[in-house]
């Protein structure tokens, strides 16, 4: 697994750096071993940066994320929790993780939809004159991506693990384009449209 470790604002020395790779060899070898890729950024955090924060991303096979964040004082202590929220998340999800994983691997990349993923830049804060709503937003990025066909659970779990707050896919019951998103009170929502024709 590739692993990546960098600090904001602080240093992170070869000590916390073997104390990182250790911990998530562990996890990857304990959970599939399909890591690919390990991003650990640590970072100074609160009032006069007393507090570490880490956040923890792993690329797990294909397109599946596993994210997790901490924030504590000591730097071990942070990095620790946040590895032990990956495992948790890991455990949770093994069985589904191990059946999606040898599924996508079977699926040839003809089969996956094609889509353009754009980063709109945040409206510019006006004074209390209205905005003229047709305006185009401004594209800050731009990203091929591709709309995986997956069950309602499989995309919850990709939800869950990733820490994003939506997740938009192609549903394997019946084809169309679906959604799952995180609600305000911590449950999952669900998009499936009537009118799929």
């Amino acid at each position: 697994m590739e692993l990546n470790v960098h600090g904001k604002q602080m240093d992170v020395g070869d000590a916390l750096r073997t104390h990182v790779n250790e911990k998530l060899e562990e996890l990857n070898h304990k959970y599939f071993n399909h890591g690919t890729f390990a991003n650990v950024t640590f970072s100074r955090e609160g009032h006069g940066h007393k507090q570490t924060k880490v956040h923890i991303s792993i690329k797990m096979g294909r397109n599946i994320m596993v994210v997790a964040d901490t924030t504590e004082l000591d730097p071990y202590v942070a990095f620790d929790a946040a590895a032990g929220k990956v495992g948790k998340q890991l455990r949770r999800y093994k069985r589904k993780l191990r059946d999606h994983h040898e599924r996508l691997e079977k699926t040839p990349e003809t089969e996956l939809t094609k889509a353009t993923d754009y980063v709109l830049a945040a409206a510019p804060e006006q004074d209390d004159e209205p905005q003229e709503m047709h305006e185009e937003p401004i594209v800050i990025a731009e990203m091929a991506v591709h709309i995986v066909s997956m069950s309602v659970s499989e995309a919850s779990m990709r939800l869950d693990l990733s820490g994003q707050n939506a997740i938009l896919f192609k549903n394997a019951s019946h084809g169309g384009l679906n959604m799952v998103y995180r609600r305000p009170d911590g449950n999952i929502g669900w998009v499936d449209p009537t009118d799929r024709g």
